[in-house]
């Protein structure tokens, strides 16, 4: 068995007028990320744990955001063509450890829907993802309030 390792980032900017989408569900919020698609910092950070791991590039080579497609588009869409594109090259996701930063709003009750809705749109065990929440102790941008960034470690595996 072949396994390999990958690590995502990403951040997007709180504005007023948005959806809040993270982890794959609606929040309700005074505010929304900022992006080309529904803005889903911590499926974007998986997306690119996930391709970075299979030395596939990054979600901005496979989804654009200056391809019409992928305007306002669900990034569980993306999630799934990413899990798509890794079992092309024989590769199946054994797990994924994430860690999204925000102030506000408050994720703790949100992390299991959120675990349960990436699981099923992977096609994954529940118990293979981890979801953490935390602060920057009102620090930077996140602690500002100005945005959410999330990070991810992914572990791929092929037979």
């Amino acid at each position: 068995m072949k396994i390999r390792v990958g690590f995502g980032f990403d951040v997007h900017q709180l504005v007023e007028g948005r959806d809040l989408w993270l982890g794959g569900i609606l929040l309700q919020h005074t505010k929304g990320l900022l992006g080309h698609s529904d803005a889903d910092v911590l499926i974007h950070a998986i997306c690119d744990a996930l391709l970075g791991a299979a030395n596939m590039r990054d979600i901005g080579y496979h989804f654009p955001d200056t391809a019409r497609e992928f305007k306002n588009i669900d990034s569980k869409i993306l999630l799934k063509k990413t899990v798509e594109l890794l079992a092309a090259k024989g590769y199946h996701v054994g797990n994924i450890d994430a860690t999204i930063c925000a102030e506000q709003p408050k994720l703790k009750a949100h992390i299991p829907l959120m675990r349960e809705t990436l699981a099923s749109v992977m096609g994954i065990d529940i118990d293979d993802i981890s979801i953490k929440a935390t602060t920057t102790e009102k620090l930077g941008f996140t602690g500002r309030e100005e945005g959410i960034s999330a990070y991810t470690t992914v572990l791929i595996e092929k037979e």
